[in-house]
């Protein structure tokens, strides 16, 4: 199971319904930084350990979908100060939602409503090129292991946008059965796991022909699920299900999986050693996993309701 982490420095959460992004003590899990003053609202998290920097992208006032007022930018947060130190305006490109690092060391975000990934130089912290997504609904990316690839799902259209990040242009769209709701992908590139946002099941899409080639229907989820992440030892898939308020612990075959009752509205997750941390916006807990026993250990309070949590 999952590798033995060095001890922490810190924990960051990312507060989405008070609008924060909170410092706990990786030890006791009490809160003992609060930033504020952000625009609505903050919305997932990228954690570069490496460097001491984090960046929240500020997605709007809305949600997915219903975003009247989307915004343009990307918070700057310093891990050892535990401070916001600035921001990278991603104008003309609005809604800014998930981000990675990718190999070329260059971060990309989809921006939702202006259906493109923008490009971001951190050495520079500025936007150096965008590449269209094909979709105004491509919500969440993922980047292969190689880098040559960048998929985005687009939730209602039901297709994954294929992206030629070394050509940084769109290759195409791969269609799934239903809309989709979350995207991972495993270790060695050759598969895409898209979260199906009409039932409870994932699809598995096989990268090297561009089509979904299996379904795998989730067990003790009563509804559809959300978010999808392989653990760092690459062991598991873990999938949360909002609606359902299940993390849900899944063998890298497929053929084993158990669903574990955490607290409401259960969206984004941080590993930890053999623990999986499961941060619920629905009732401001985060609930700990032990991945090794596939139980839940204790649960603690962070804020008003954190999507998203890190470890640094």
């Amino acid at each position: 199971m999952g590798s033995s982490a060095n001890p922490s420095n810190g924990m960051i959460a990312v507060d989405k319904i008070g609008t924060k992004v909170l410092f706990l003590n990786p030890v006791s899990f009490a809160t003992e930084v609060v930033l504020d003053r952000f625009p609505r609202t903050v919305h997932e998290l990228l954690v570069l350990p490496e460097t001491g920097l984090a960046y929240v992208p500020i997605f709007g006032d809305g949600i997915h979908g219903r975003n009247p007022n989307p915004d343009h930018l990307l918070c700057i947060v310093d891990l050892q100060r535990r401070a916001h130190v600035g921001d990278i305006d991603l104008t003309p490109y609005i809604a800014p939602h998930t981000l990675r690092l990718a190999p070329d060391g260059m971060i990309y975000i989809t921006c939702e409503n202006s259906a493109v990934v923008a490009i971001i130089d951190p050495a520079a912290h500025k936007v150096v090129g965008a590449i269209d997504s094909g979709s105004t609904n491509g919500h969440r990316l993922v980047i292969s292991p190689d880098g040559q690839r960048l998929y985005t799902e687009n939730e209602e259209d039901a297709t994954v946008s294929v992206i030629d990040l070394p050509g940084r242009k769109l290759l195409g769209k791969i269609e799934t059965p239903r809309p989709l709701a979350g995207i991972a992908i495993s270790p060695d590139g050759r598969t895409i796991v898209a979260v199906d946002d009409a039932e409870p099941s994932l699809f598995l899409i096989d990268t090297a022909v561009g089509r979904v080639c299996d379904e795998v229907r989730l067990e003790g989820v009563p509804k559809p699920a959300q978010i999808a992440r392989y653990a760092p030892d690459d062991s598991l898939i873990v999938v949360t299900s909002l609606n359902s308020g299940t993390v849900s612990l899944i063998d890298a075959s497929f053929r084993q999986q158990t669903a574990i009752k955490v607290g409401s509205q259960p969206m984004d997750m941080a590993f930890r050693g053999d623990e999986l941390f499961v941060a619920c916006q629905g009732d401001g807990s985060v609930h700990v996993i032990d991945m090794v026993e596939r139980r839940a250990k204790h649960s603690f309070r962070a804020g008003a309701g954190c999507e998203c949590l890190g470890f640094f």
